[in-house]
């Protein structure tokens, strides 16, 4: 395979065309020596060399994250194609010089945007706020039902009172929310864990009595629910309703977005909308569009849809207000359009731990796209 084919053959892919006997291909780069060039301290030959030890070392990173369980092995299973990405990357980098599109300035910033933190707001049922990055580590809050922890690295756990509240007395509702350029992760009175995207909110209350555990989500969650066949668990978002007695799966409500899609991962899960309802098993997803009486099951691309927890931003052929959305969800930040931008799609996969500048970056690489940063306002140009 020659350098030419192998980038025709990674632009394929960044856009989500590439069959899977060319993923193969691409994979298999490694084994056809044509690809190296140049004398044998190259790049490409020093990346080869080292190719075994990058990917140990993503597999121990994957395995070491304090994601969910589940997650880590998807995102095990992906290691070779984030392989491909990076010698894509090499290759792209190395035909900036020669190819005119690529040769581009980068993105012009006058202040580089750090991204989101573990921040967030509590309110608990009696109306009180409490700012949670402004406790220390350890702190216990107390009221009512309910005891709050704060642990360490954006953690924070539920437990409820050794005396519950009567099954008929009616509970007692708190909230946790995210800011934009803010996330978090709460362990619920029951043992569900749920990780909160930026700009989200979970409603959840005090105790869970009755013949059901039932929260309230806006914004972006992964779950993994606690299993009770005695007490089902019920997410209430978007006019729709999730159903479980305990499974992994992701929802993503935001209110800017044209719809809201239920991923769902390991167990089964039915979900509802006015007079509709939709069972979904492991590696489907539920979408249904706003002010619309529908829902659509098709088949998910989980390494996409949960990457978010791993702290990964992933787009596969994503449209660019799609993924400006996400981003300014995740720095806080405006965004305006020049020129014809809303057609374009585009694949990236980036740590979500990177300056704002490193991702806009990249974008332009493709010499499609550019971008002009102004403190907090993002303009995207053709």
């Amino acid at each position: 395979m020659t350098k030419d084919q192998y980038l025709i053959l990674f632009e394929k892919y960044l856009s989500g065309k590439a069959s899977p006997q060319e993923i193969e291909a691409l994979l298999a780069y490694r084994d056809d020596f044509d690809l190296i060039e140049g004398e044998p301290g190259n790049d490409y030959a020093q990346f080869a060399d080292k190719e075994e030890r990058i990917l140990n070392k993503l597999e121990s990173n994957i395995l070491t994250q304090k994601a969910p369980a589940n997650i880590r092995r998807i995102l095990l299973m992906a290691a070779s194609v984030i392989l491909l990405i990076a010698v894509g990357a090499i290759f792209l980098l190395k035909s900036e010089s020669a190819n005119p599109l690529l040769s581009k300035s980068k993105p012009a910033i006058n202040n580089d945007i750090k991204p989101a933190a573990h921040n967030a707001l509590l309110t608990l049922a009696n109306g009180k706020k409490v700012i949670l990055n402004n406790l220390m580590v350890g702190t216990v809050l107390r009221h009512g039902n309910i005891n709050v922890k704060k642990e360490a690295n954006g953690l924070l756990k539920i437990n409820a009172s050794a005396k519950l509240p009567d099954r008929d007395t009616n509970p007692e509702y708190n909230t946790i929310s995210t800011p934009v350029g803010g996330h978090y992760e709460v362990v619920l009175p029951d043992g569900s864990k749920v990780w909160l995207n930026a700009a989200s909110s979970l409603k959840f209350p005090s105790a869970f009595t009755g013949n059901e555990r039932k929260v309230e989500l806006t914004g972006e969650a992964y779950f993994e629910v606690a299993k009770n066949k005695q007490l089902p668990f019920k997410v209430k978002f978007d006019n729709q309703l999730v159903e479980v007695l305990g499974t992994h799966f992701n929802i993503k409500a935001y209110h800017n977005e044209a719809a809201s899609t239920t991923t769902l991962l390991e167990g089964s899960v039915s979900i509802s909308k006015d007079n509709i309802k939709k069972i979904l098993i492991p590696g489907e997803q539920a979408v249904s569009a706003s002010g619309q009486n529908s829902i659509m099951v098709s088949a998910a691309d989980e390494v996409a849809a949960v990457a978010w927890t791993n702290n990964v931003f992933f787009f596969r052929n994503e449209n660019i207000r799609a993924i400006m959305r996400e981003l300014s969800r995740w720095y806080d930040i405006d965004v305006v359009y020049q020129g014809n931008t809303a057609h374009k799609d585009y694949g990236i996969r980036m740590s979500k731990s990177k300056n704002l500048s490193e991702i806009l970056k990249n974008l332009e690489l493709t010499g499609t796209i550019h971008f002009k940063v102004d403190e907090r306002r993002v303009t995207v140009m053709e």
